[in-house]
């Protein structure tokens, strides 16, 4: 299953870690607490759940203790989904928000306490550990415990983001207690600590989050909220739990793309790649704008169907079958001029702030992981002493009553974080994903069409200038990209802007490949230069 070309001809020289277990996050101390899981006989799982908790300490800015997450996993045998979306308060009714917010507010707010759903990230740990994990679910949260008691000198993309969010955030509830020491952003390798969350990371483990759902966390969490005129209780946390679900899938050129089900973005990728399975994309240069404008006009054709349609379940008017049906994708693709930018609106298909990790182990077990507080920080409000730094997915939901995302108490917003899975034959192929609001599904199909049209390997794939398509016709491209590539995309009609810092604008990956035999051949693991993520192994 090793097709792939070993050149590499990007700016980055960064070479795969070929090795039999893989831990890959955007950063090293987090890949090495997943290490550390697998070397004291834990599995994927394990390892994944170690690095997911530590992450909330290292990269602060992207996730928390107050994140959501989703997964989808290889158990050696099949795949599993996880949606662990958290769910709105039961007083969040359109009321509510017209209330306060008046009636030409079209979402609720982006930043306080009117943004937190309840977190679900801890519940995905724990529901991960109890079904497949190995190891005592207390030893998982020793690495991230540690390095919030004793700190780390804060690296560079994280002091960057850091700083830029202090303005809008320093005057929310609990942020500059959590986040400001000495008044402001800690510089580039200073040392910072989080003995709050360190306190919380430990009672999430001696109680398997009890504490965290339905103890003192959540009751904290209430007190807090309430004073700062928020709605979400303790009985809000008691009544969450993260949900099995099957994934949904789409093939192209022999494999097929699992992603999780609505309400998240996912399915926007296996749109654009159904779309591109009508092209012979491998026919065209790999970074000719030929190719690029194919994937630019599929994956437009996919958010305007996305944004349209898809929200928590229950109130969609469409099925994910609908979406992904053949012969409606094969309609859409012909809408597609390969001379000429569109702005394409929503079909009918009813007639027819992010970490990411992955973890593999030589036993099989394959882990697709990802987490976020959705914007840096997101809410911007922290519960004090807990070190809880809730996110604001509430944002993510409509006011308009006629729309299916419409917000209503207990309904899952619209979300943007999607990992991904790559099978052939109905056996495991690649455990992905990329980091970045709606640059997730840009992402995915970008660094797919190179690894199976053109036989890139993932570091090289990992590598290449990407686009990211904003909304109309506007377009963010990488400064790296080719000139003449970008004026011919520029001559297409497309409207771009060159972009200098990628943190935000092109997402960062992590890439887990099966070589064939794990515990022989092992695996091909890639990590993004974005955002100085780092894969480890043994």
């Amino acid at each position: 299953m090793n097709h792939f070309q070993y050149d590499f001809p990007y700016a980055s020289k960064r070479l795969p870690l070929f090795a039999r277990n893989v831990v890959a996050t955007s950063h090293p101390a987090a890949a090495t607490a997943g290490l550390r899981m697998l070397l004291k006989g834990g599995n994927a799982v394990d390892a994944a759940i170690a690095a997911a908790a530590a992450m909330t300490v290292y990269e602060p800015v992207s996730n928390g203790l107050g994140s959501d997450a989703f997964c989808i996993l290889w158990d050696g045998h099949r795949l599993h989904g996880l949606n662990a979306s958290g769910r709105a308060p039961q007083a969040w009714t359109l009321d509510y928000f017209r209330r306060k917010y008046g009636d030409g507010a079209k979402a609720p707010p982006k930043r306080g306490w009117d943004a937190v759903t309840v977190p679900g990230a801890v519940g995905a740990w724990v529901a991960l550990s109890e079904r497949f994990g190995k190891l005592p679910f207390a030893d998982l949260m020793e690495p991230a415990i540690e390095a919030a008691e004793r700190g780390y000198a804060v690296p560079p993309v994280v002091a960057h983001k850091w700083a830029a969010a202090v303005d809008e955030l320093r005057d929310l509830p609990g942020f500059a207690e959590a986040f400001l020491p000495h008044g402001r952003a800690p510089r580039v390798g200073e040392w910072w600590q989080f003995p709050a969350a360190a306190r919380t990371l430990r009672l999430i483990g001696q109680t398997r989050g009890e504490a965290f759902y339905r103890g003192e966390v959540a009751q904290a969490t209430e007190r807090f909220a309430r004073e700062h005129g928020g709605a979400i209780t303790a009985a809000d946390f008691a009544a969450y739990q993260p949900e099995w679900v099957e994934p949904i899938g789409k093939s192209y050129r022999g494999y097929t793309l699992h992603e999780i089900p609505p309400n998240g973005q996912g399915i926007a990728a296996l749109i654009a790649l159904g779309i591109l399975g009508q092209f012979d994309l491998s026919a065209l240069p790999v970074d000719s704008a030929d190719a690029q404008h194919l994937q630019i006009e599929a994956m437009k054709l996919a958010f305007a169907d996305v944004y349209r349609y898809v929200s928590d379940p229950s109130s969609m008017e469409v099925t994910p079958a609908q979406m992904l049906d053949d012969a409606y994708l094969a309609r859409r693709a012909r809408l597609i001029d390969p001379r000429r930018a569109q702005d394409f609106q929503a079909g009918n298909p009813a007639t027819g702030g992010t970490i990411y990790l992955t973890a593999a182990d030589e036993r099989g077990m394959m882990v697709s992981f990802i987490q976020s507080n959705f914007a840096g920080f997101g809410s911007g409000c922290v519960v004090p002493g807990y070190g809880l730094s809730l996110q604001n997915r509430g944002h993510g939901f409509s006011l308009d009553p006629k729309h299916p995302n419409v917000v209503a108490p207990g309904k899952r917003p619209f979300h943007t974080i999607i990992p991904a899975f790559l099978t052939r034959d109905g056996q495991p192929v690649m455990s992905f994903g990329v980091m970045g609001a709606h640059m997730q599904p840009q992402g995915h199909v970008q660094t797919l069409v190179r690894m199976l049209d053109f036989h890139q390997n993932p570091q090289a794939a990992c590598d290449a200038p990407r686009w990211r398509y904003n909304g109309g016709l506007e377009l963010n491209v990488e400064a790296s990209m080719d000139p003449a590539v970008v004026q011919a995309l520029a001559e297409r009609g497309h409207r771009l802007a060159l972009i200098q810092d990628p943190y935000q604008d092109f997402g960062a990956g992590q890439f887990i490949w099966r070589l064939g035999d794990p515990g022989r051949e092992g695996y091909v693991a890639a990590s993004d230069p974005r955002r100085d993520g780092q894969a480890v192994g043994f």
